[in-house]
């Protein structure tokens, strides 16, 4: 079952990632400069943003089964709309419709964890289908650069969208809710604005706010930073721009292994997921001095050192609404949390826009690094514990 949400999230992934390596190309056809591909960027942020407060919530009262099967069909016909684009207009409108599909992904595999898994495992679980993204990274750059030279920029965009559709295939015949957890999960969600109303929904979705942009940087801007900065071509940015996913990849892994592992020598689950989570939040500051050396490879080292952080902070916060809130409610707290994300992500790639314009990449990349520092802080002291909500009533774990 964790299969298929890895699956959907290396296909989510190409998808979102097929943009940033064809994007020199499709700049010089368009006539786009830095600020009007930002914009296009925001384009998908503001639908992902809007539709994570959506998605999470409809999952929770559709169902996993259901609720992922419609996700993954809106975002696989908006991939390969792409190809139809003229225009920066039309690529952000298809940029929008992408993030309104994409948006659920995460809900719906966050739900996949919570009915499988017990809390000792859940970190690791939610690292193995997380990784899907870094995977999902680590393809993109040649696969799409070799579809675009090959066949042209139309058929990356066509190609992956026709997987999800496979994907969506196996699922329908396949998934299903264990019988141990069916009631808790048929029960009806609380509002969402309820829930946003907790500190804690309230806190991971702020702190969301300044986490993620430093991952929307890398997966979005860092082609261009090699194109731009150090003059690699569309094949040297496919052979190069999967290097940072390696590392993020094995940060979802190690993440979630180390918080298991504390966990099976007894540490409280508040203890060690939120020790994890600072540990790799500090990798993340490796973006600062990538701003300012001039060797590539040095820049993709320091670079690949912050994925790794991101990774393996985020990892672990995958785990965190599941062990407060019942299982039929974690899809809505993650949707909403995940606004967060989008939020960040939109304003700061508008922002990111207009400052590599005007100042270069440097004030970027201290950025990626600072920001997640301040998500850091709201998790330790804003956060509260990692402990069943009073005003929810949760069901204990029970074995499968």
């Amino acid at each position: 079952m964790i299969g298929f949400a890895f699956a959907a999230t290396v296909i989510n992934y190409l998808d979102r990632q097929a943009l940033s390596v064809v994007g020199p190309m499709l700049r010089e056809n368009f006539g786009m400069s830095n600020e009007a591909f930002g914009y296009v960027i925001s384009a998908f942020m503001l639908a992902y943003t809007i539709s994570n407060g959506l998605s999470g919530p409809m999952i929770d009262r559709l169902g996993t089964r259901l609720g992922y099967a419609i996700c993954m069909a809106v975002w696989s016909t908006a991939g390969m709309l792409h190809a139809l684009a003229t225009g920066a207009w039309s690529l952000a409108g298809f940029r929008f419709l992408l993030g309104m599909g994409e948006a659920g992904n995460w809900p719906a595999a966050i739900k996949v964890v919570s009915e499988w898994f017990p809390a000792s495992e859940r970190a690791l679980a939610c690292g193995i289908f997380n990784s899907g993204a870094a995977i999902g990274a680590i393809i993109a750059p040649p696969l799409m650069a070799w579809l675009a030279l090959t066949f042209g920029w139309q058929s990356a965009f066509v190609i992956v969208g026709l997987t999800g559709y496979l994907w969506l295939v196996g699922w329908w015949f396949v998934y299903r809710t264990p019988a141990h957890v069916q009631a808790e999960v048929a029960a009806p969600p609380p509002p969402a604005l309820k829930l946003l109303r907790t500190r804690f929904v309230a806190v991971l979705t702020l702190s969301k706010v300044f986490l993620d942009p430093a991952w929307y940087f890398y997966i979005f801007w860092f082609p261009q930073y090699l194109r731009s900065v150090h003059g690699f071509d569309l094949a040297k940015i496919g052979l190069t721009a999967w290097i940072p996913f390696v590392t993020a990849d094995l940060g979802n892994l190690v993440g979630g292994w180390l918080t298991g592992h504390l966990l099976r020598r007894g540490w409280p689950s508040n203890r060690a997921r939120k020790t994890v989570t600072a540990i790799f939040a500090l990798l993340m500051t490796a973006g600062i001095p990538a701003a300012f050396v001039s060797n590539v490879w040095l820049a993709i080292a320091l670079v690949s050192v912050a994925t790794f952080g991101y990774t393996g902070y985020n990892t672990n916060t995958l785990a965190f609404p599941a062990d407060v809130f019942p299982k039929n409610m974690v899809g809505s707290i993650w949707g909403l949390a995940s606004m967060g994300a989008g939020f960040g992500g939109m304003v700061a790639n508008s922002l990111s826009g207009r400052l590599i314009d005007q100042y270069g990449y440097v004030p970027v990349f201290v950025g990626a690094g600072v920001l997640p520092l301040i998500a850091l802080s709201l998790i330790l002291f804003a956060l509260g514990p990692l402990a069943p909500h009073p005003d929810f009533k949760a069901q204990a774990d029970k074995p499968a």
